[in-house]
């Protein structure tokens, strides 16, 4: 028997209806609002880290910033598991223990190559450890072209960054965070950042959101857009347009395809820490380890022709999309909606739409759908039955 799910309604009501005792979060983040519908979402319910949406890394450079730590990709440091509270998670692990020439380990992941995406609105729901003295927690994207330009070139986007100096400094780790942009044709790079003494500790042991709008004017950010819909961005810089007789304006670097990144960093530049015995978050009260908690993260568009996607995988299923009291087959390609010859098909169709991911109809037929004229991309395809009843799924093509 073919393995189905909802995209909307039951799924939502046993996503959203945990019971209290679990105090789960609902997933819900930001919302389809201003025009923005959900695209891609990665909720990290599943028993393993997808390799389709994932790198792990394996890396003990340092990041470029005198960082302590190995990224390693064993079964400890970059996990999907549960928190406390029954919650499926992306979490990311630092320990003290040495690693080749590093004291520390810790998780690195990137969705280079495999989600990246231009304009929109992107967003994850962060649960920080405490970062005391020298940890440095960051969600952050880069340019998916990263492989043949290199950085500064490729652009980069930093949405949260914990634990700088200042930050240490003036006591305020818990409140204290950094949004940022870097680019340029080469070093020294460009950078714009703004440090943001927040209202109130997000080290509180919950989740708190942080969310990008990104289009063709400007790159602002946002923490909890969730609770409060009418604040102000923490960070904001302007890339409208671009000039060629300015090379290094930010308008030539950030209007492409960008992917996430996610990582939990032990000292290094941004702390201003380079001595193991002077990290203070890993210690014998919590054994010498501490964890960031990643709940989701969210792509949303709004089908305007400035933007694009490269996702090499569809995401979860996406329950805000709009299609409602749809059937989704998770293993579309041994189903009965198959994608071949230049379209979709349906044995025992009756009527066929194409959907794309913002829930708009595309293409419409009988058994056979010619989808060579979409483009690439993941669409939903639904198809209602001579026998009666509806079959779907969610296809890359």
């Amino acid at each position: 028997m073919k393995t189905r799910q909802f995209i909307a309604g039951l799924l939502g009501a046993l996503m959203f209806c945990a019971p209290e005792a679990n105090a789960q979060e609902a997933q819900t983040g930001s919302g389809e609002v201003n025009g923005y519908k959900l695209v891609w979402q990665d909720l990290f319910d599943g028993d393993a880290l997808n390799p389709d949406r994932w790198h792990v890394e394996l890396n003990g450079g340092g990041g470029g910033n005198n960082e302590l730590q190995f990224y390693v990709n064993d079964s400890d440091n970059a996990i999907v598991g549960k928190d406390d509270k029954g919650n499926g998670c992306l979490i990311l692990t630092a320990k003290r223990e040495s690693f080749w020439s590093k004291p520390f380990t810790s998780g690195r992941v990137n969705s280079k190559n495999k989600i990246a995406f231009k304009h929109g609105k992107v967003e994850a729901a962060i649960k920080l450890p405490k970062t005391a003295n020298g940890l440095w927690p960051a969600f952050w994207l880069m340019g998916n072209d990263y492989d043949a330009v290199k950085w500064p070139k490729c652009g980069e986007i930093d949405i949260m960054e914990f634990g700088h100096a200042d930050g240490i400094r003036k006591n305020q780790q818990e409140t204290f965070f950094n949004g940022a942009c870097h680019w340029g044709k080469s070093m020294p790079q460009m950078s714009s950042a703004t440090h943001h003494n927040h209202a109130y500790s997000l080290q509180d042991d919950e989740f708190h959101l942080y969310t990008m709008i990104w289009d063709e004017k400007s790159i602002a950010m946002y923490c909890d857009l969730d609770k409060y819909p009418d604040q102000e961005p923490y960070f904001k810089k302007n890339i409208e347009g671009e000039n060629e007789n300015f090379p290094n304006w930010a308008g030539n670097f950030f209007h492409k395809d960008f992917f996430i990144l996610f990582n939990l960093a032990v000292g290094g530049n941004f702390p201003g820490i380079y001595d193991a015995n002077q990290i203070t978050a890993l210690n014998e009260e919590n054994g010498q380890r501490a964890s960031m908690y990643i709940n989701y993260v969210k792509i949303y568009q709004k089908g305007t022709p400035d933007e694009s996607q490269f996702f090499t995988d569809p995401g979860d299923p996406l329950t805000e999309a709009g299609i409602e009291g749809v059937l989704v087959d998770k293993d579309s390609e041994s189903g009965m909606i198959k994608h071949e010859n230049g379209g979709v098909s349906c044995a025992g169709a009756v009527d066929m739409q194409v959907y794309d991911l913002c829930g708009r109809e595309v293409a419409r037929g009988e058994s056979f759908v010619n989808t060579s004229a979409l483009g690439s991309g993941v669409f939903v395809v639904q198809a209602r039955l001579s026998q009666g009843g509806t079959a779907a799924a969610k296809l890359t093509f």
